[in-house]
């Protein structure tokens, strides 16, 4: 028979779920009245090629590379709810940080806070650090917008502002998900090895990127 806490763990996605829900309409439906718009005036060529941009464009940098790998490895390695919560919150907070960078309101130490993401998170998964989950969720949250404000500004011209912002955020959920897959290896007795071992080496990446927005 299953225990409480078995029990109570299988019925977290549900609520999680509809959280998500209430925080993904508003932030949908106001992407969708700024970036009209542009779709209107892009109608061809925006709806053909913007959704193929921004899929492509997180895989364009290793820096945002790394970052969302590590994303997924801290969230499984802090299991139920962080597992869920952190690859939720990362693209949402990404998407408003997209949404300024299309605006063009400057955002100042975005190359340095990408890199700081990915530096900081890799030590989070080498150290196993396990924070208060409101702290972790506010640290991802952030990073996200540093993110969100590169992919914006760096929207092709005559491309659909709506599509690109989509096409990045399923590119992102992706990465998460690799991060995810890897970081359940946890559970098994070499597990934590190797999870501490990709997190050293996202956040040797991170530092090496950090040095270079830095000089």
């Amino acid at each position: 028979m299953a225990s409480p806490e078995c029990a109570r763990a299988r019925r977290l996605p549900f609520p999680l779920a509809r959280s998500v829900r209430r925080l993904l309409f508003p932030l949908a439906l106001s992407t969708f009245v700024w970036s009209t718009p542009a779709v209107e005036a892009h109608v061809q060529q925006g709806d053909a090629t913007g959704f193929l941009s921004g899929l492509s464009h997180p895989a364009s940098g290793l820096d945002h590379i790394l970052a969302m790998i590590a994303v997924g490895l801290w969230g499984a390695q802090l299991g139920v709810p962080a597992l869920w919560l952190l690859p939720v919150t990362f693209p949402i907070l990404m998407a408003l940080g997209g949404m300024v960078g299309l605006l063009g309101v400057p955002l100042p130490g975005v190359e340095v806070g990408i890199a700081a993401s990915a530096l900081l998170l890799g030590l989070a998964v080498v150290s196993e650090l396990r924070p208060p989950l409101a702290a972790a969720i506010a640290l991802v949250a952030a990073f996200g917008v540093f993110h969100g404000h590169a992919h914006g500004t760096e929207l092709p011209p005559g491309q659909s502002a709506l599509l690109y912002s989509i096409g990045f955020v399923v590119a992102t959920g992706c990465l998460h998900g690799v991060g995810i897959a890897v970081g359940l290896v946890h559970s098994k007795p070499w597990g934590r090895r190797v999870l501490r071992g990709a997190g050293a080496l996202v956040a040797i990446g991170g530092l090496f990127f950090l040095w270079r927005a830095m000089a």
